[in-house]
């Protein structure tokens, strides 16, 4: 069982974010939307560890 990384881990980060951005640029809220699910889907898949998937649920519902 593994916990959730929530410090910074991405190598590159201005660059995966530029990408991210970039996936979305001409889509339609409804499309952005439908990425979006998809992309969760495939990562929470690739992680595939239930625990770390419900924190990283948990984290992403606080308003902080």
């Amino acid at each position: 069982m593994s916990d959730l990384t929530l410090t910074p881990n991405i190598p590159g980060a201005d660059d995966f974010y530029a990408e991210l951005i970039a996936a979305h640029e001409g889509l339609t809220d409804a499309e952005s939307q439908a990425f979006n699910a998809r992309l969760v889907l495939l990562l929470a898949n690739h992680i595939g560890d239930r625990t770390v998937i419900s924190q990283a649920l948990a984290a992403a519902a606080r308003k902080e």
